[in-house]
């Protein structure tokens, strides 16, 4: 059975070679296309002004990467500025990057979900009153963290450091989702965004899911999944360990007379 990893190219291979090292058929078929702003003096504008944050938060590896991307050449992480991570995924961006682990505030190894609520329970251990505050994001997004941030007294602003689009699957690629399509019972999807299912969705309309099994690495995405009609959805945490035990765990009537090594 072939596992799908349907993150941005970038995230993807390393999921992908991160699985495959675990014994897993794994694939990438990234359904997200990153793409930069359209206007990038926001971003390098934001990058003057670093210091005088006290926290700027990135909501994914994929806003490291391009606020990282377009860093004005010597410029340095300011020693007095926090880095916000949703999770382990972002905290390793970041500090490839040259952010120094102390100045990066993250969700509890244990926590629950990583995403900005348990980003949250970490911030709430600072006084905000008064405090600025950068949010690093795509176009879009939920602002839950930010209105909990106001609401004790930081200032919080926005910068858009990447576009969100429709993915460009080169041939190998176009052949695994038609694959996937055709012959649901040997592959497994591995959701890491509700946007990446909306995205499949649009690229083949009318295709049916209903055989198909989903991983989703968040309560939310697990709900996307199901309301798109796929036959089984698991949720799990987005850590390797956690996803693969999930897909070891998925019975063989889920997914027809495929099997997975021990």
């Amino acid at each position: 059975m072939r596992v799908l990893v349907t993150r941005p190219a970038a995230q993807a291979d390393d999921w992908v070679q991160a699985l495959r090292a675990r014994g897993l058929d794994v694939a990438a078929l990234p359904l997200i296309g990153i793409e930069p702003p359209e206007d990038t003096a926001p971003v390098r504008n934001a990058w003057g002004a670093l210091a005088a944050q006290r926290l700027v938060v990135f909501v994914s590896p994929n806003a490291v990467e391009q606020f990282f991307a377009l860093r004005p050449e010597g410029a340095a992480w300011p020693a007095g500025t926090l880095a916000g991570s949703p999770g382990p995924g972002t905290s390793r961006v970041l500090q490839r990057l040259g952010v120094s682990p102390a100045a990066i505030v993250e969700p509890a190894g244990d926590a629950a979900q990583f995403d900005s609520e348990s980003l949250w329970a970490r911030l709430a251990q600072h006084a905000w009153q008064g405090k600025t505050v950068l949010i690093v994001r795509g176009e879009s997004g939920r602002d839950w963290l930010a209105d909990t941030l106001r609401a004790h007294g930081a200032e919080v602003g926005f910068v858009t450091a990447y576009r969100r689009g429709a993915p460009v699957l080169d041939a190998p690629q176009r052949a695994r989702l038609d694959a996937a399509l055709h012959d649901p019972h040997h592959h497994v999807w591995l959701f890491s965004s509700s946007e990446a299912i909306d995205r499949l969705l649009e690229m083949a309309p009318g295709a049916g899911v209903a055989a198909a099994v989903a991983i989703a690495t968040h309560p939310r995405i697990a709900e996307r999944a199901r309301t798109a009609g796929f036959g089984a959805v698991h949720a799990c945490r987005p850590e390797q360990d956690a996803v693969v035990a999930c897909i070891q765990s998925i019975e063989p009537s889920e997914r027809g007379s495929s099997s997975l090594p021990p």
